[in-house]
């Protein structure tokens, strides 16, 4: 049976893992959960994304049974592997939304950093305790999270491993917005439908000059966000948004996504 799953309405796809009890990340999830994110990726009838790990629990982190034993040529193919795999998710070139309930610790946290918006459950609890195993996170822990909440936030939860609940998540900005255990998963895809029947390749350029540009000095990114605008003057969406624009005004185009 699979543990990750990707389920689809109304132009919404679900990335849904399920590997009881607590969707431990290990070695079977992250091959699933790569292929199923290049699977998003790529159709057409996805235009946002949502992660989801079910009314529980998002993901409690890695499956420490499996990890325990590795030496550090074992350890090394692991990582890389899970790593590469949330990077796949990070550049899903769509709108992707990550709703937690529950654990979200470790990997699970770092998972959900791999989103572009992050719905908290008011029962999350999130942090990168891996300090306390005598290691640091290896999946993005120690890159996103700084940029996400910044260095010196990022360095004490990272160097105490604790655990944050979803209110303070909302005050350092870790989480968009906090609502009921019951609404997180329709408060996701609510959010999600937004974005359905916008102009699918321009919102994939924007979500790549933002997150490319972030790496980048200024006048590279700038040059980056040129190109990626000017690049969208071949596409039917841009027509149709600016003849909309002219006969109708703003916010009435009917877009393609092509």
């Amino acid at each position: 049976m699979a543990v990750v799953r990707l389920e689809v309405a109304d132009g919404v796809g679900t990335i849904r893992l399920d590997r009881p009890k607590v969707n431990a990340l290990n070695a079977e999830l992250t091959a699933e959960l790569r292929a199923v994110a290049l699977e998003a990726s790529r159709r057409d009838d996805i235009r946002a994304v949502v992660l989801y790990g079910g009314e529980r629990v998002f993901a409690a982190g890695a499956d420490i049974k499996e990890m325990a034993p590795m030496d550090v040529a074992a350890m090394s193919g692991w990582a890389t592997d899970l790593t590469q795999t949330f990077e796949l998710v990070a550049r899903i070139p769509k709108p992707v939304f990550a709703a937690v309930t529950g654990y979200a610790l470790g990997g699970g946290l770092e998972l959900a950093l791999c989103a572009d918006f992050r719905i908290f459950a008011d029962n999350a609890k999130v942090g990168q305790p891996e300090i306390l195993l005598g290691v640091i996170p290896g999946a993005g822990g120690t890159q996103r999270l700084p940029r996400l909440v910044g260095p010196s936030r990022a360095k004490e939860l990272v160097f105490s491993g604790r655990q944050v609940r979803a209110q303070e998540a909302l005050e350092i900005g870790l989480a968009d917005v906090v609502v009921p255990a019951a609404e997180v998963y329709d408060e996701a895809i609510r959010r999600a439908k937004r974005f359905v029947d916008g102009p699918a390749l321009a919102l994939a350029a924007a979500k790549r000059a933002i997150d490319d540009g972030l790496e980048m000095g200024l006048s590279e990114a700038l040059r980056l966000e040129n190109g990626l605008f000017v690049g969208l003057f071949g596409t039917q969406d841009q027509k149709v948004g600016m003849e909309s624009f002219q006969e109708n005004g703003p916010g009435k185009a009917k877009f393609t996504g092509h």
